[in-house]
């Protein structure tokens, strides 16, 4: 079983793929989207769950994704047809990192996609050459609320804190406009659906040759969420405007 497949059938129930509740989703829209007519793209879209949020909210909104998974582009795809908003997605299968786009777009959004490009920085670098003008950017990446263990840093990365992280993306050029804060509720509701899924998945198929790999992910990434990083990780999503534009 590839990574690509274990995170497929642990985002089962839990299709944001980000610690979010769907009320938190729909205010970062509700603030994100400039207007109804909208030109919007996903980088590092997955199953294209933001995008078909937006899309069914806009009747007049156009979006692009964008993803390595063939397979993640294929669910987007099949759920735009049953929403009946197929016609106005637009789906590439490619690197977000290096993506290139003929127009510019009023939205770029990257939640949780962050590590396709080397974190925060270079995802709001790439996001701008994107940007149309008077456009705004919708980020997702983690933080740390305390100061994290050697194993969480070695399984999370080289993340800071919450102050730290909004005073490098102002110095980088950019406005915040809007926000949310992961709670704790929000946070540990994700972990208990990824770890949740797999495992169930592999419960449901004793006979599956991949049963035991995915029950053996489930626990040990469950080991690690409530003994390494439940009580020092966080996650922000920040709307943003280029501060000179």
């Amino acid at each position: 079983m590839d990574r690509e497949q274990i995170s497929r059938l642990a985002h089962a129930d839990h299709p944001i793929a980000a610690p979010l509740d769907d009320d938190s989703v729909g205010r970062l829209l509700a603030r994100a989207v400039p207007d109804d007519g909208a030109r919007v793209l996903d980088l590092g879209c997955g199953g294209g769950e933001w995008l078909l949020r937006a899309l069914t909210g806009h009747p007049r909104l156009v979006a692009e994704g964008v993803d390595l998974s063939q397979s993640a582009l294929d669910h987007a795809r099949e759920a735009a047809a049953r929403l009946g908003v197929a016609d106005r997605l637009t789906l590439h299968r490619a690197d977000a990192a290096h993506f290139a786009a003929a127009h510019r777009f009023d939205l770029v959004l990257c939640v949780g996609s962050t590590h396709a490009f080397g974190r925060l920085p270079a995802t709001l670098a790439a996001a701008r050459e994107h940007l149309a003008p008077g456009g705004r950017v919708l980020v997702g990446d983690g933080f740390w609320e305390r100061d994290p263990s050697p194993e969480a840093v070695e399984m999370l990365g080289d993340l800071t804190d919450l102050p730290t992280t909004l005073e490098r993306v102002v110095a980088d050029g950019w406005t915040p406009v809007g926000g949310h804060i992961s709670t704790r509720g929000e946070l540990d509701a994700y972990e208990w659906s990824w770890t949740g899924a797999l495992a169930t998945w592999a419960l449901d198929h004793p006979a599956d040759p991949d049963r035991d790999q995915a029950l053996e992910t489930a626990t040990a990434h469950r080991d690690g969420w409530l003994r390494a990083y439940r009580d020092c990780f966080g996650f922000l999503c920040l709307v943003l405007r280029p501060t000179d534009a």
